[in-house]
């Protein structure tokens, strides 16, 4: 029964009254544009789960979302805000591939770590520096992230062309491939899900657990609501906020190496198409709570593939699937400033039925 007090469930309420009115408005717009809903509707949920190809698609695009979400739920769980994670994203694709590159005749056993490594390595130095510019001399980190992606960018499309460019003329800007042997093992054939979800999933447990129970994330809290109080209890405020930051760059660039070893396998730029903003986005309907991202990553990955079938199956734009999700997103940023006034008029119309109660009581 505590565990279900300290679920936010007017939060929740919100979620679901929005989700309910995205799809009403989607319907309008579908309705509108000569399309029938209700069949619209039925071919995104067949397009979602009609084949175990979509459904491998599902989980994989559910895996990114939920591993970039929490990556921008830990800076943001000590007061940080991490923009930066595509541009570390990036990087831990590229230079893991490389790696993977150099050590192609070595066992499996050892290049496949040695590339995580790599990534996490790439990911978390480049989380480093926003993380401590902000502690040190106050530099907003949102402009320096963002700073940072267009430069993360730039390097990974030089190193492609350049000096790690694949040595097939044809491809313009990309990597080496990857040798067969290096390739994580895929679990549903024709589908982009891999074994990369079995790791996803053991890394989802284990920061779901350490910032929900255990007392780091519970200085984790303490800082990113009162840094201050946090500093004058003997909370290492600077350094918990950079080891943060460290990390979410450390679990971008893994998923950067799990893309490359489990769908691409090499580099070249379709490795994310702004899949951490996609997981940001994410993570902020979800209020940062991890329980909420886990389960808002596998709705939006249902809503996307879905999409993609509907467009062919009924003949609609799949761009269906944006404008729910932007409705979500409108309604949730509007959330705390509707209950507000909400509460704010019931609190007056209680009062005033106070005072006429008083007054009844008075003239009685």
């Amino acid at each position: 029964m505590d565990k279900l007090k300290k679920l936010n469930w007017g939060y929740l309420g919100s979620l679901a009254v929005s989700v309910l009115l995205a799809f009403a408005i989607g319907a309008a717009i579908l309705a509108v544009a000569g399309f029938d809903p209700l069949r619209a509707y039925a071919a995104m949920a067949e397009g979602a789960f009609s084949s175990a190809r979509h459904i491998g698609d599902l989980l994989e695009y559910a895996m990114v979302l939920c591993l970039t979400g929490l990556a921008c739920v830990l800076g943001s769980r000590v007061g940080i805000f991490n923009v930066g994670g595509e541009g570390q994203l990036l990087l831990g694709a590229v230079v893991s591939c490389q790696v993977g590159v150099w050590l192609g005749s070595f066992s499996p056993w050892i290049a496949l770590p040695a590339a995580a490594l790599a990534a996490m390595a790439v990911g978390g130095l480049y989380a480093l520096i926003p993380g401590f510019l902000k502690v040190k001399v106050k530099v907003n980190e949102v402009i320096t992230t963002i700073m940072l992606n267009t430069i993360a960018a730039s390097l990974c499309q030089y190193l492609a062309k350049g000096p790690w460019k694949n040595p097939n003329k044809n491809m313009v800007a990309a990597t080496a491939q990857l040798d067969p042997r290096l390739w994580f093992k895929s679990l549903i054939p024709g589908s982009n899900l891999s074994t990369a979800i079995l790791a996803a999933a053991v890394i989802t447990v284990l920061t779901w657990y350490v910032m929900e129970k255990t007392s780091k994330g519970y200085e984790m809290r303490l800082t990113g609501q009162n840094p201050r109080f946090a500093f004058f209890s003997g909370i290492k405020t600077d350094r918990l906020v950079i080891g943060c930051m460290v990390i979410s760059g450390a679990m971008c660039g893994l998923v950067g190496m799990f893309r490359v070893y489990g769908v691409e396998h090499l580099y070249r730029s379709s490795v994310s198409n702004q899949y951490y903003f996609e997981g940001l986005t994410v993570a902020m309907i979800a209020g940062y709570q991890p329980v909420t991202v886990i389960f808002l990553s596998f709705f939006f990955a249902i809503l996307k593939t879905g999409a993609q079938g509907m467009e062919l199956t009924a003949g609609v734009p799949n761009q269906i699937y944006l404008i729910i999700q932007t409705v979500i997103i409108f309604c949730m940023a509007a959330e705390s400033g509707v209950f507000s006034s909400l509460r704010a008029g019931a609190q007056r119309r209680k009062a005033q039925e106070d005072i006429r109660r008083k007054e009844g009581r008075d003239h009685a």
